[in-house]
């Protein structure tokens, strides 16, 4: 990613230390990212994310007034195309699949390096999941055992039942392989199309299914077998 495409994406840091906050910020700006906001709680975060309207949302989970899963799953009801990256202290696993479940796109502990940070909120501004090393996996089986959960509040099958909404050969396509773990990068150099354009179909695909974010998304494709095709 340029420079200049970097200016365009707008980040706002949510963490309830104002020293750690600062710092954050700071060096997110200084890569080149448009840092639109900070908050220190709960409250406070959902009242500038609507009014900052940011791209990312780097994310503490453990704030005062509501806490951060609390945060990330209003918000991103309210707008899925929101990307969160939790940045936490805790590496409990129990911890990682709430803030999974609630919407968030990435999870990375405050252990992590400046380099990483940046990193890993370039690709959570692409979309791209991005978790501390070892829990990919977890968050990947976590999407497995909730596929094979019944799914709450099934429309019943009969005349009156909805008709299934029908998806392009492409939209399939990238929705398998979503369901596979690729990253959206990984997704666009295996079909040969531009970033863009996965992100597009995504986007799509969500709407058409009427889900809210990613695990939604490969919990339904698991769900169809469509990770083992």
């Amino acid at each position: 990613m340029t420079v200049a495409a970097e200016q365009a994406v707008k980040v706002m840091v949510v963490d309830d230390h104002p020293m750690w906050r600062d710092a954050v910020a700071r060096d997110l700006a200084e890569a080149g990212f448009d840092v639109v906001a900070t908050a220190g709680d709960g409250p406070q975060a959902v009242r500038r994310a609507r009014a900052a309207a940011p791209d990312v949302l780097v994310l503490d989970l453990n704030l005062p007034g509501l806490p951060g899963v609390a945060v990330c799953k209003e918000l991103v009801g309210e707008n899925p195309a929101l990307r969160v990256l939790v940045l936490s202290a805790s590496g409990e696993h129990a911890d990682v699949l709430e803030a999974v479940k609630s919407g968030a796109t990435g999870y990375l502990v405050k252990s992590a390096s400046t380099e990483e940070l940046i990193a890993a909120v370039r690709s959570t501004a692409a979309g791209d999941p991005v978790f501390t090393p070892g829990l990919a996996g977890l968050v990947l089986g976590e999407y497995r055992r909730l596929a094979a959960e019944p799914a709450p509040a099934a429309p019943a099958s009969g005349p009156s039942a909805p008709e299934a909404p029908r998806l392009t050969d492409r939209e399939t396509q990238v929705l398998r392989l979503v369901a596979k773990g690729l990253s959206y990068k990984q997704i666009a150099e295996r079909l040969v199309i531009s970033h863009r354009t996965v992100q597009n179909h995504v986007q799509n695909t969500l709407g058409k299914l009427q889900l809210h974010n990613r695990v939604e998304l490969v919990r339904y494709a698991i769900e169809r077998g469509l990770d083992d095709a």
